[in-house]
């Protein structure tokens, strides 16, 4: 990509007076500065035939990025083959579904531990991403937020390199709350671009899908978002790294304050 975008999980807050869909929300976004919005299919795939063409019409109209979150409801490490199919179904639902509206990224939770052990439930997890079936829109694996969920970004960086349809997602605040307050300054997130360029090359970096927000977390990992100034998580840092490491794709804001937050992270970035 040739920036890096901003933008914001969700429809905006606004002045709560106003409730937005999808169309006035790109266009009220837009209006402040602001470049992508990610669609939450986490329960249910909200696009239909009855919103799907505004949507696509806005965002063409601004150019506008658009991801979407995938169903929370997918195990690619199930045990039982029904789950696991179902799973894929559900991806490729959800593909399809942002594909109708030029969106490009498709962000989901790969699988989790069950009783495999990490190597187990790695093979496993890749061997259904190898035999999913692929429509042009990019399989974004995110960070997991809990020691006990399958997610680390050394996993997932493994899990691009080796299945070539997906990309990565690293959600920062879950990389921290993972990591019970793991990314404490500059040196910590320089790592973690580091080990992204050496093992998937710069073109990762230069399309890169991000999380960030504020977090609350215990040693058991992430509890809630928080406004990033009501946490520990060093985003003016982590900024400065996306700055030394020549960083382009989009970062998504996932604070409770959304757009407030999103143009926080614009305006520090833009003036480092």
């Amino acid at each position: 990509m040739e920036k890096l975008l901003f933008g914001i999980s969700g429809l905006p807050i606004g002045d709560s007076q106003n409730k937005f869909t999808y169309k006035t929300g790109i266009e009220y976004l837009h209006s402040i500065g602001l470049d992508a919005m990610e669609l939450p299919f986490v329960r249910s795939i909200n696009v239909t035939d009855k919103n799907r063409q505004s949507i696509l019409d806005i965002k063409n109209e601004h150019n506008f990025y658009l991801s979407a979150h995938g169903s929370y409801f997918i195990n690619l490490n199930a045990i039982e083959e029904e789950k696991r199919e179902k799973s894929k179904e559900r991806i490729l639902n959800g593909a399809n579904a942002l594909k109708s509206v030029g969106g490009r990224s498709l962000v989901f939770h790969p699988g989790y531990y069950l009783d495999s052990t990490y190597e187990e439930a790695f093979e496993n997890i890749k061997r259904e991403l190898l035999d999913l079936d692929y429509n042009g829109v990019d399989y974004r694996l995110e960070t997991t937020g809990k020691p006990t969920q399958f997610g680390s970004y050394e996993e997932l960086v493994r899990l691009c390199k080796e299945v070539p349809t997906c990309k990565l997602c690293v959600d920062f605040s879950h990389v921290h709350a993972r990591g019970n307050g793991i990314l404490k300054d500059y040196a910590d997130f320089a790592k973690i671009f580091d080990l992204i360029g050496t093992e998937l090359g710069k073109e990762a970096l230069q399309d890169l899908h991000v999380h960030l927000s504020g977090i609350a977390y215990t040693v058991k990992g992430e509890k809630n978002h928080l406004p990033f100034e009501e946490s520990d998580f060093n985003y003016k840092a982590c900024l400065k790294a996306f700055v030394d490491f020549d960083v382009k794709g989009c970062i998504v804001c996932e604070s409770p304050i959304l757009e407030k937050d999103a143009l926080l992270l614009k305006n520090t970035y833009e003036s480092l």
